[in-house]
C-alpha cells in the first residue's frame, strides 16, 4: 500500500458503468415516493383512492380486454388475493364490475366501469402532465430515446426476474 492509499485496493469492477446507474435508480424511486407523486396524481384527479386501488384500475386502463384477477396481479406484480380485495372496494365504488368470462363460466372477468374508465383517465391525464413539465425541456431525440431504453430496461428486468421464479 502507498501512503497515498486509504485502504486495501478496489479491484476494477466489469460492470463499472452499471454502477453509477444504482444511485440514480434509487434517486427516481426517493423521488417519485418523497414527492408523492402518485398521490398529487390522484388528488389532481379528484380520486379518494390509495395507490393500490389507482393499480387496479391502471392494469384495467391499458388492458385490451376485461381481465381476470390473476391477471391484474401479474400486471401489478402482486398476489391474487390482494388484487381481490382491492377489486372488491372498486366494485363498491361503481368504478369496476365483474363480467362472465366467456371461455370459462366458473370464471368472471373484471372491467372497469364508465365511471372507473373516466377516474382512470384523469389520474393519466395527471400523471402525463406531470412527466411533460418535468421533460419540457428535452429534446425530442432525448425523450424518445428516455422512452425506447426504459422500455428495454423494463423488460430486460422483468423477463430477468421471472427466469429466477421459474428455477426455484
Amino acid at each position: 500500500m502507498t501512503p497515498e492509499s486509504s485502504g486495501p485496493p478496489v479491484p476494477e469492477s466489469p460492470h463499472a458503468d452499471l454502477l453509477a446507474v444504482l444511485p440514480r435508480l434509487t434517486q427516481l424511486s426517493a423521488a417519485f415516493t418523497k414527492g408523492r407523486l402518485t398521490e398529487r396524481a390522484t388528488d389532481a384527479a379528484g380520486l379518494a383512492l390509495d395507490r393500490p386501488a389507482m393499480g387496479v384500475l391502471l392494469a384495467l386502463r391499458t388492458a385490451d380486454a376485461p381481465l381476470r384477477i390473476g391477471e391484474i396481479a401479474d400486471r401489478m406484480q402482486v398476489v391474487g388475493p390482494h388484487v381481490t380485495r382491492q377489486v372488491q372496494a372498486l366494485e363498491k365504488r361503481g368504478l369496476v364490475r365483474r363480467v362472465a368470462d366467456p371461455h370459462d363460466r366458473r370464471a368472471s372477468l373484471i372491467e372497469p366501469t364508465e365511471a372507473g374508465t373516466e377516474a382512470a383517465n384523469r389520474y393519466v391525464t395527471s400523471l402525463l402532465g406531470w412527466f411533460a413539465e418535468a421533460l419540457a425541456d428535452w429534446p425530442q431525440q432525448d425523450r424518445d430515446d428516455l422512452t425506447r431504453l426504459l422500455t428495454r430496461l423494463a423488460d430486460d428486468v422483468t423477463a430477468r426476474l421471472a427466469r429466477f421464479d421459474t428455477e426455484e
